[in-house]
């Protein structure tokens, strides 16, 4: 057995007895002063050790091949209708979607961007509108023109009024042109204005009468509107909010269109629906846009390589005036990526300060054309898109945000005037990275702070009470 003597030799904190040590003022000040200093350091270090800390590196992209990623957008058009408005994609790799629809809605805005009714939904738009046969025939015109001056005591005098909005060089126009006026001869004689006093179909000229056509937001042409006058009225000009036409335009179609919104009077002479009882007419006839403005919103997923989305006026079987296409637009929302709400950006600013200040750049800015630019101007954004990752630090990914910088500018067109906007991914993301800090090295560091000051305390407290002894000392007159 080992003696208790030789175990009590290895002892390193060996005891002086109390009776031989003095307690002073200094050093009870001193003590004082080294246990704030040890609970202020270990608060400190405290702080330290549950403070969250990152580092930022910047890397090759790690998408796979083939990945997607979600465009959300709200654009407001003041000066493009719905009734046109085409939201396509492409890319560098060949995607071409043109109007697209599934995961895009329309709302019909004034130009003050107030919105003016429900979601706005087109007519059924054939494929191939039947213009008919009548092509390279002597057209004789049974249509009656309508200009600013008689335009509204039309409205009134009949209860069905079915013009079409057309411009004389308008390729779709001259199609339409002798179906029209054949049509209108045949509903002439089956409808007598004189007589029956129903309905009459007329045709007013976009050229010379601008503005008639801007009050009724014609931006496409031929445009074939059904204006309804009734006892259930809609406005100050005593008639319901007008409809289109998006059927057949040969002849017999045009009758069969026509009928099928006059008959009903029969039935119900003093309330004029805006709902026909004729499936025909539930299929070609829709409401007209009561406004010339339109707000697109909705999402789409985009290959990650350089690609273009773009909103105009676009159709089939219309033709539009360059001269007079606006593509001004407030872009309330722009962003790439998963939606990333407010709230969750805050948490992740402990992380990152700075993160998500660009992932919605474009946000609120409007890019107006007074028409001080002239017309046919397509105003165009480039956008630089950088990703950035949010990784814990057992490798589990908090966020993954997407920004962008953005650069706009307009030039001037040769075809019809668009909204463009150029994206391009970088090939580096930013990475950043949680540290997780050793429970062992918090543990250290306390020891040190507390046997650093302690240490540091004795040692002053031994100079101070040396210097005192050695004063006392001088005054009595010893000497060492």
């Amino acid at each position: 057995m080992v003696s208790t003597s030789k175990i009590k030799s290895v002892d390193f904190y060996r005891k002086i007895p109390r009776d031989l040590t003095e307690a002073s003022l200094s050093g009870a000040g001193l003590s004082i002063i080294a246990a704030l200093s040890m609970i202020f350091l270990f608060g400190m270090e405290l702080n330290n050790y549950l403070a969250v800390s990152t580092s930022t590196s910047v890397i090759v992209d790690r998408s796979a091949d083939g990945d997607f990623l979600r465009l959300d957008f709200n654009i407001s058009f003041p000066s493009l209708s719905c009734e046109f408005a085409s939201v396509d994609v492409s890319d560098v790799l060949g995607t071409n979607r043109l109007n697209v629809t599934k995961t895009i809605r329309k709302f019909s805005i004034d130009s003050n961007m107030r919105p003016t009714g429900s979601e706005f939904h087109a007519g059924e738009v054939l494929s191939l509108i039947n213009h008919g046969d009548e092509t390279g025939e002597e057209v004789v015109e049974d249509s009656v023109p309508l200009t600013g001056r008689n335009f509204d005591t039309f409205t009134h005098q009949f209860p069905i009024l079915v013009v079409n909005f057309y411009a004389p060089w308008c390729y779709w126009c001259n199609l339409l042109k002798p179906s029209w006026e054949k049509a209108a001869k045949q509903i002439k004689e089956r409808y007598d204005p004189e007589m029956d006093g129903r309905v009459i179909l007329a045709k007013v000229d976009c050229t010379q009468e601008g503005d008639l056509c801007r009050r009724n937001h014609i931006q496409g042409y031929p445009s074939i509107r059904i204006f309804r006058k009734g006892s259930d009225l809609k406005d100050d000009n005593a008639h319901h909010d007008h409809e289109s036409y998006y059927g057949d335009r040969d002849t017999e179609s045009l009758v069969k269109m026509v009928v099928s919104v006059v008959e009903p009077i029969h039935l119900e002479p003093h309330n004029l629906a805006l709902e026909d009882k004729s499936d025909n007419s539930s299929r070609t006839l829709k409401k007209a846009p009561s406004t010339g403005g339109c707000r697109i919103e909705g999402y789409m997923r985009v290959k990650k390589v350089p690609g273009n989305l773009m909103v105009s006026a676009r159709s089939g079987s219309h033709s539009f005036d360059s001269s007079q296409m606006n593509m001004s637009h407030v872009v309330n929302h722009l962003s790439f990526g998963r939606r990333i709400m407010p709230q969750k950006f805050s948490e992740l600013k402990r992380l990152s300060p700075y993160l998500g200040l660009s992932h919605d750049r474009l946000d609120g800015r409007p890019f107006i054309n007074q028409r001080d630019l002239g017309p046919n101007v397509t105003i165009e954004h480039y956008l630089q898109i950088v990703k950035t990752e949010v990784v814990k630090s057992n490798g589990q990914a908090l966020v993954e945000a997407y920004e962008y910088t953005a650069h706009s500018s307009v030039a001037h067109s040769y075809y019809l005037p668009v909204a463009k906007f150029h994206f391009e991914l970088s090939p580096m993301q930013v990475l950043i990275t949680e540290n997780s800090k050793s429970f062992s090295h918090f543990i250290t560091n306390v020891c040190a702070i507390i046997g650093g000051v302690f240490t540091v305390a004795g040692i002053l407290d031994s100079i101070l009470h040396h210097s005192m002894t050695l004063m006392k000392k001088i005054e009595l007159g010893k000497n060492f």
